[in-house]
């Protein structure tokens, strides 16, 4: 329960910077908490992961919608609620055909670059907040960057001191007292200030006034062309939602012994978005940062966002009224301060050491996502996996095999490539599944080391191929041809029971040998080899 109050305290100030990242009102991050909240704490698999909109998902909202409808109109906030609606069907839709593996194709570099992007362009929005510099917070990057260089001469000295304040509390406060929810106390405080400073005055800008009343269920009237026109967009939001959600899912169930269903916990977001498209929020995905919070304060159940729900429809029924004269530059400076972590610069530097490809296709996704649109960076990070996969697959491991003396050994060691594994025989180890992106690969390999081994019989190692496609079959059919061409043949060693029928299927076993181990088959072959030889 404690954990719940301190999730509260968290999520009040988070949510209302979101939606205002996201060009929606306040009430709109708070209904987020309510009723999506109620339903996706009751069906997640995952005891701690905190459903909620966030940084992200915010951006995404807003570059998206920011051209068909002008932000905080009531078109746009029509559109935020069919968006999520069409999340939440695509959620259940990934649930109900079990695609939870797709989440699997945004590797961590693709992660790091897209939402790092992200929140570069959010904090140029929160840096003009906390200025008091006016720009087009749903511009693109480059005209939001430009507003907020142009407008430096016309800075809010007042905006800079509250959010300078806050900052401090902010940063100074998190290694004082971690626990403390030091965001609701700057929110306090700069409200505090700017009421009896008379700051509003003074040009600070505030949050406003705020509808009371709980989330009323609502639907979301629009044309069909309106619906389809949302449908990549919500697309993109559930691809990084599945990608970050699944993910810290199931690695706090590692961490704490407990087991999560990655299918029922997308049938959860799906749920959770369609409370949000009916009761006045906007799109719901996972939040890493109040997840780990609530994993500090030792939680290991939901009940913590039940509290929060109930907390936040006590806020919305009774204390609106005390949200009106937030500061908008203190809003800002909590954002910022949640932001800045997204920025992924230790992640990016640990790439740059370990891997440099992995760090361009970082970097790709970190520009595309900045200069191009969200949605395209979406689209350029699915293409960068598929190369990136690709790349991998046309070229995997495939080792000539050694004998080491050893009767007792059936796995062999690499040789160098040219060498025969015993004189006459040459194994040949394929550590991938045969399919057309590494077809070609796998027959140079094999007629090199038949030629250069000068082998009379060859035997492929099948313990790591799981599977054949069709491009794979006619590249193993070549290789067959041109080693009866050379009077070689070919048997097979260490096959797997669901690929030999799979083999057969293919038409690919006709005339071939097959051996249990690769010690039967050097043992086999080489006297078959001597006999040819004396003969």
């Amino acid at each position: 329960m404690l954990a719940g109050i301190t999730l509260l305290a968290i999520a009040i100030p988070l949510n209302i910077g979101y939606a205002q990242i996201a060009g929606l009102p306040a009430t709109a991050g708070l209904y987020a908490l309510v009723v999506p909240a109620v339903l996706y704490a009751l069906t997640v698999s995952s005891r701690q992961l905190v459903a909620s909109p966030d940084a992200a998902a915010a951006a995404l909202v807003a570059s998206s919608l920011g051209g068909l409808a002008v932000a905080g109109h009531q078109d746009y906030i029509t559109l935020a609620l069919a968006q999520a609606l069409i999340g939440g069907v695509l959620f259940l839709a990934c649930s109900f055909f079990k695609l939870g593996f797709l989440a699997n194709f945004l590797s961590k570099p693709i992660l790091v670059g897209f939402v790092g992007g992200l929140a570069l362009d959010i904090l140029v929005s929160q840096a003009a907040k906390m200025l008091g510099v006016k720009i087009d917070s749903g511009g693109e990057f480059v005209e939001k960057l430009t507003g907020l260089v142009t407008g430096l001469p016309g800075v809010n000295i007042w905006s800079v001191l509250i959010a300078a304040g806050a900052l401090v509390v902010l940063l100074v406060g998190r290694r004082i007292a971690a626990a403390v929810p030091w965001a609701l106390i700057v929110l306090i405080i700069g409200t505090i200030v700017v009421v009896l400073g008379d700051a509003e005055k003074a040009g600070v800008s505030v949050l406003g006034p705020v509808d009371a009343g709980p989330p009323t269920l609502t639907w979301p009237v629009i044309e069909w062309g309106q619906w389809a026109a949302l449908i990549p967009s919500a697309i993109a939001l559930t691809v990084v939602t599945m990608g970050e959600g699944l993910l810290v899912s199931r690695s706090y169930g590692e961490k704490r012994g407990y087991p999560t269903r990655p299918n029922r916990d997308l049938f959860a977001f799906g749920v959770a978005n369609l409370g949000a498209g009916i009761s006045g929020g906007f799109t719901v995905g996972s939040s890493t940062s109040r997840t780990a919070a609530m994993d500090q304060a030792g939680s290991r159940t939901q009940l913590p966002t039940l509290i929060t729900a109930l907390g936040t429809l006590l806020l919305l029924i009774f204390g609106t009224a005390l949200l009106e004269h937030i500061p908008s530059p203190a809003i800002g400076a909590i954002v910022a301060v949640a932001v800045v972590p997204l920025l992924g610069i230790p992640d990016f530097v640990r790439l740059w050491r370990l891997d440099r490809f992995e760090f361009v296709i970082g970097a790709v996704c970190f520009l595309g996502a900045l200069l191009i649109g969200p949605i395209a960076g979406i689209v350029i990070a699915f293409v960068l996996a598929v190369i990136n996969v690709t790349r991998r697959a046309a070229n995997p491991p495939i080792d000539t095999l050694a004998a080491d003396g050893d009767p007792d050994h059936s796995l062999l060691e690499a040789a160098p490539v040219g060498s025969p594994t015993v004189p006459g025989v040459v194994v040949v180890r394929l550590a991938a599944p045969l399919f057309f992106a590494n077809s070609t690969s796998f027959e140079q390999a094999v007629e090199r080391a038949a030629r250069e081994a000068g082998a009379r019989h060859v035997v492929l190692d099948m313990e790591a191929v799981t599977d054949v496609d069709v491009t794979g079959a006619e590249s193993w059919e070549a290789v067959q041809a041109s080693l009866t061409g050379r009077g070689t043949d070919l048997a097979l060693s260490r096959v797997r029971p669901g690929i030999r029928d799979r083999l057969q299927h293919l038409g690919l076993m006709d005339g071939v040998r097959v051996f249990d181990t690769n010690r039967e088959a050097i043992m086999a072959l080489r006297t078959d080899a001597a006999e040819e030889h004396r003969g």
